[in-house]
């Protein structure tokens, strides 16, 4: 194939031009490529500049991260985005949580976990060319309540309950003989009202908390006609006797607490058969209660205080078929749900010791596995273990 001219435009562009050897060697290339091509079969070719397409880059995204606090309920909680786009997360141990990889939009974070409510429930966060930060809540372990009613109100009125087992407390009902004791964590209670003059039917009643408020336990007053009658005691020696909560049930209920010497009394009591029961945090009573039938009044009806024998709890598990970076221990007093985690910090071995345990108190116990981008599994199968 012939290209006519070709040396004599060359000659001319060369010699009317002034540049650099660079310069020209870029020209030779934009002058010889044509020739070239077409002695691969062109017939022809037409002359211009060359264009080349760039590669378009990828789409910029980016993050929304909080906090949930405090540390030991923020961590292990699940994080739920939705909106634009919908992902799920799980807080680190120190309860921080992040989704990336996020174009602009509307998005809505929510967090959860058994037995925790969140302040608030859920926040709105909108990507508009930026991280979004400082998306936070608030967790707070989940209670309840337990509320009934004593009648009539002549002798519900004023009347005191008390509250036993999980956790102690005591409240007066009132004019209309309502009662209600609130903030209350998953487990199993027992209810004693008592009011001077009058027996309640029944004496007591027990009250199991499992994930919701527990209502209507309500009880009958009945004044009390003819002669009254006094039980009276002491819980010796004074270390475990003095300041002792000495819980009454059976015919009527009550409850008193023993003075400096660990001496206590009940009075005003109708004929009848009562349960005497003594209570210390760190101690405990032998007999742990005893049985009284009343028809005069009964004295020397003492317990001896002794220190709380500590336990703990030893437990161990097989590793994970997966890779991961830890384990995480949750326990609860009722089984298959409310479980809380036990562990400060992840577990790297596959064994923990619980050393917080209280005595006559079964615990249900399970485990998760964590990978390394703190990624938390459900819970394994779930082991008990009564403490004596």
């Amino acid at each position: 194939m012939r290209f006519p001219g070709y040396k004599s435009r060359m000659g001319q562009l060369a010699g009317s031009l002034k540049m650099s050897s660079r310069a020209r060697r870029a020209l030779l290339v934009a002058i010889v490529l044509p020739p070239v091509a077409c002695l691969w079969g062109c017939s022809g070719f037409v002359s211009g500049q060359s264009t080349k397409t760039a590669s378009t880059p990828p789409p910029q995204t980016f993050t929304i991260s909080g906090t949930i606090t405090p540390a030991a309920a923020g961590s292990g909680t699940t994080v739920t985005l939705t909106g634009t786009a919908g992902a799920t997360t799980t807080a680190n141990s120190s309860g921080n949580y992040t989704f990336t990889g996020l174009s602009n939009g509307a998005y809505t974070v929510a967090p959860s976990r058994m037995g925790y409510t969140f302040g608030p429930t859920s926040q709105s966060a909108t990507v508009n060319g930026g991280n979004v930060t400082a998306v936070d809540f608030t967790a707070a372990a989940q209670t309840y309540s337990i509320s009934g009613t004593i009648t009539p109100a002549a002798g519900g009125s004023g009347a005191t309950v008390t509250l036993s087992g999980a956790t102690s407390a005591t409240t007066t009902a009132n004019s209309s003989g309502n009662y209600s004791f609130t903030g209350l964590a998953n487990g199993s209670y027992a209810v004693t009202p008592s009011l001077t003059g009058y027996t309640f039917s029944p004496g007591v009643q027990s009250a199991t908390v499992n994930g919701a408020n527990v209502t209507g336990l309500n009880f009958t007053a009945t004044a009390q006609i003819g002669p009254t009658y006094s039980i009276s005691g002491t819980i010796s020696p004074t270390a475990g006797g003095a300041g002792a909560t000495v819980l009454l049930s059976g015919a009527a209920g009550a409850t008193t607490t023993t003075n400096g010497a660990g001496n206590y009394t009940f009075s005003g009591l109708a004929t009848g058969t009562y349960l005497v029961t003594p209570s210390d945090t760190g101690y405990t009573f032998s007999p742990p209660s005893q049985s009284v039938t009343v028809n005069a009044n009964i004295t020397s009806v003492n317990f001896t205080a002794s220190p709380l024998v500590t336990h703990s709890v030893a437990l161990s598990w097989n590793a994970s078929t997966s890779t991961v970076s830890g384990y995480n221990v949750y326990r609860s007093t009722v089984s298959g749900t409310g479980y809380t985690r036990v562990n400060p910090s992840q577990v790297f071995g596959l064994a923990y010791t619980d050393s917080t345990v209280l005595n006559a108190t079964t615990y249900y116990y399970v485990t998760t596995a964590v990978d390394a981008s703190n990624v938390e599994s459900a819970f394994s199968n779930e082991v008990a273990a009564a403490i004596p």
